[in-house]
This record gives structure tokens, C-alpha cells and sequence, in this order.
């Protein structure tokens, strides 16, 4: 999907000026991943994939694990005050070992 995120339990550690009760905190957004191509910003809070509820970045990990390349995900993100619908085209994963 091309974001690097954190759980609601991490989040703390790595920045205690940032709460939220449930969802995922994006990070980052990896350079050409199929999130960079989207509206999706570093700072969201991704709190559900395709209508099923996101608490923790394995819930993530599992549900993009059953699509393919090419499957449309639809994700509901929270930018502050302000929600939006956001759609992502997949990719097919590259892993790069150096």
C-alpha cells in the first residue's frame, strides 16, 4: 500500500503530542508506493479499510494480504476535524534486499 504507519499503543513512544482512540497513525508515505499517489497524508489516522475497522497495523497487514495487484481498497481517514473516503490502487509488493 506504500505507507509505513504505527498502532494507537506505539504512537506514545515515538511522539507523545499525538493521541487518537482508534485507527492507525501514517508515518510515512513511501516515495511511488500506490499511497503516494493519493491524497493520503503523513499525520492521518486510518481508521477502517474497505468498511472493516483498523486498530492495529496487523489488522492492515491481513486484510491487504488477501488482494492482488491491481484491487481498488477504500480507505476512511481522519485528518484532524475532518474525514475523508480515499481509494488506493494495489500493487504488487517489491521487496528490495541489499
Amino acid at each position: 500500500m506504500g505507507v509505513y504507519a504505527y498502532d494507537k499503543e506505539v504512537i506514545p513512544y515515538l511522539n507523545s503530542n499525538i493521541s487518537f482512540s482508534r485507527g492507525i497513525y501514517v508515518a510515512q508515505i513511501i516515495k511511488n508506493g500506490p499511497a503516494s499517489k493519493t491524497d493520503i497524508k503523513e499525520g492521518d489516522i486510518i481508521t477502517s479499510i474497505d468498511g472493516k475497522e483498523l486498530d492495529t497495523m496487523n489488522d492492515l497487514r491481513e486484510y491487504i494480504y488477501t488482494k492482488k495487484p491491481n484491487d481498488v481498497v477504500n480507505l476512511q481517514v481522519s485528518r484532524g476535524r475532518i474525514n475523508k473516503n480515499i481509494s488506493i490502487i494495489l500493487r504488487k509488493k517489491i521487496v528490495e534486499y541489499k
